[in-house]
This record gives C-alpha cells, structure tokens and sequence, in this order.
C-alpha cells in the first residue's frame, strides 16, 4: 500500500471513529445550552406555560422566583448573571434602562405584540418604543378577606385600623405598596414625593395601621391566610388564590379599594445585560403573548386580560377582579432621587417600636 494510500485510509479511520464522538458530544453541548433561565415573581408563569414552552421549543427552562423589585434588583445589582429573561415592574424598568442593565428587545421577534392593548401602549411612557421591554401584565395590589370570620367590613385600606382584627391582619413588605396603599387613602398620588404628605401617610401606617398587624410580609402571609390564621391580608391576588383550595375561595373577598388612587403596575418581560440566550428570549416572550397561552395564564391566577385583546375570549374562569377595578389607579414611576426620601420613612415603619 502506497504512503499516500495509507494516509488516506488513516485519515477516513479517524474520520469514522471520531466523527460519531463529535456529534455526540455537539449535542449534548447544544442541549446543555438549551436552557432558558427566567427569573420572575413567585406565582407569576404556570407550570403548563413553562412546559408547553419546554416541549415546542425542545428546551428547558429554569426558573427562579423573588418576591420584590427591591430583591430582584439587589440580586443583579450584586453581579449575579446568566439570566435571560426578568420580570420587572415599571419604576424598576426605568431605573434598569438608565443604569444600562437591559439588552435591546427586536420587536421584529415577537410578532405577538400585536395583541397588546393600545391603552397599555399608552401608559408605557418610559420604554413608549419598547426598545427595551414588553409588557406582561398590568395589575394593582388589593385586600382579601376571610369573610366566613369577619362578615362586615368596608372595602377600603382603613380595615387595618380595626383593633378587633389585631394580629390577624398583615400589610406587604413592600416600601411603595405601603406607602402608596397610605397616600392614596389620604387623598394623594402613590408617586408623592411632597415630604409633608409622605409624613402623614408615616403617621397613619405607624400609629393606626401597624399597631394591628402581625408583621409585614411579602412571602408566607398567602399560606398563613389560607390556613386561617390571618384573616385580612394586602397582597397580590395570584399570590393568595394559588395558596386556596377551591373550596376556600367562596369565602374570600378580594377586591382593589375603589375612589381613591392605588398603586398600579405593569411587569414586563426584560432581556438582562450579557443574557446568555437571546434568542430563547424573544422566542419565549412571544409564545406567552400567543393569545391561547396568554388566556392560560390569566385562568391559572384569575386575571382580567388588561394588556391583551384577544385573550379574554379564551379565558374561562371568571377573575378574582375586573379591569374595571384598576380605573382609579396610578402607574408606579421611578422616584430617582426621592427614593431615598422613601427609604428613610420605610425604615422608621418598620424598625420604629
């Protein structure tokens, strides 16, 4: 066999013996990087949303939850990476934006966005281009109330001065919900930056309010209200109807306390800075806004479809409130440099006897 022969048979050996390794060892790398990491609020994307997704997409998805805008931005903040997609409300995206903490969204991507409300567009004013985020969800924190044990009531802020509740009742820990639950029953804006008014909603929450509560709670108060042991509590409805059985919610009232200006969010779907995949980003913004999804998300949490044409007339759950209940509310904006101003009340609430 001539030299050159034997180079070729040689070279065609390894060829054959190496080649099935490489496209193994492809494949694992390329299923190793078919992972989606989302990190969004606790109860926030169903589980078969996350597996539909999983199973058209053939990736995984890993999904860690927080319980605040302030936790969340601490986490990236402190240079924790490899998140491709956040979920932050609209004070925070502005916050993100200015601090160069977002990728640019194409839109030309999520073709879906087609679906979102043109009202929401509106509101939108610190991304109006969505350049760096797409809305998710618009909402506002409201009251449940156990009504088999505290059958009278006012649906108003003001159940928190009720003495005969004390120590069943929690408020959120949560420095713009409190203070903007206290401005708004006083009359003002949830965005006040007017120290005088900021001071009387301190006075109101530390002398009238906190007296009856147990604690400030932004994570177990759900659990502690389903099993009966509190019985008002501030919260996000998603986060208390996924801790009730079925047999539980006829006797929860969960409402938005209306003729007074509570705080309103809208959470959107961001791209943090260095995201290690982009692309499953956009793909999975645009499957949760396919309205057949959309419509599955808002059953699981008993959402009204406030961002999303079509996807009401897929829902076939009643909500646990109607859009109608967030007319009176204001958009929560970034406070730049007031922010501290709020700090400083915060603490005074909660680590003043």
């Amino acid at each position: 066999m001539s030299r050159h022969l034997k180079r070729t048979v040689s070279i065609f050996f390894c060829i054959v013996v190496i080649l099935p390794y490489l496209i193994i060892f492809t494949a694992c790398r390329d299923t190793r990087e078919a992972i989606l990491y989302l990190y969004n609020w606790t109860y926030y994307t169903p589980d078969s949303v996350i597996q539909a997704f999983e199973k058209k997409y053939n990736v995984k998805v890993v999904y860690d939850d927080f319980a605040s805008n302030e936790d969340m931005f601490a986490k990236l903040m402190a240079g924790s990476k490899g998140y491709d997609l956040v979920v932050p409300s609209a004070d925070y995206v502005s916050i993100m934006i200015k601090l160069n903490m977002l990728e640019p969204i194409d839109v030309s991507k999520i073709p879906n966005i087609r679906y979102l409300r043109p009202e929401i567009l509106t509101r939108i004013d610190y991304d109006p281009k969505m350049e760096f985020s797409v809305p998710y969800y618009m909402g506002a924190a409201g009251i449940a109330v156990n009504t088999k044990e505290v059958p009278d009531y006012e649906r108003s802020w003001n159940i928190f001065e009720r003495s005969d509740l004390k120590n069943r009742m929690t408020m959120m820990d949560d420095m713009r919900e409190v203070l903007g639950a206290a401005l708004g029953f006083l009359g003002y804006q949830p965005n006040s930056t007017d120290p005088s008014e900021l001071e009387q909603a301190y006075r109101l929450i530390q002398n009238d309010w906190k007296p009856n509560l147990v604690k400030f709670d932004a994570d177990g108060f759900a659990k502690s209200f389903a099993s009966g042991d509190f019985l008002a509590v501030q919260g996000y409805a998603e986060s208390i109807f996924a801790e009730l059985q079925e047999d539980q919610t006829q006797d929860v009232d969960f409402f938005i306390p209306q003729g007074v200006h509570s705080a309103l969010y809208i959470d959107s779907f961001c791209i943090p800075e260095g995201a290690p995949h982009p692309e499953l980003a956009h793909a999975f913004i645009n499957f949760v806004l396919e309205p057949t999804v959309y419509a599955e998300f808002l059953d699981t949490f008993g959402f009204p479809a406030s961002i999303h044409t079509e996807a009401g007339y897929y829902q076939k759950k009643r909500p646990h409130y109607a859009l109608d209940d967030l007319k009176d509310c204001i958009l929560k904006q970034d406070l730049g440099a007031n922010l501290e101003l709020y700090n400083s009340f915060w603490q005074r609430i909660r680590f003043t006897p």
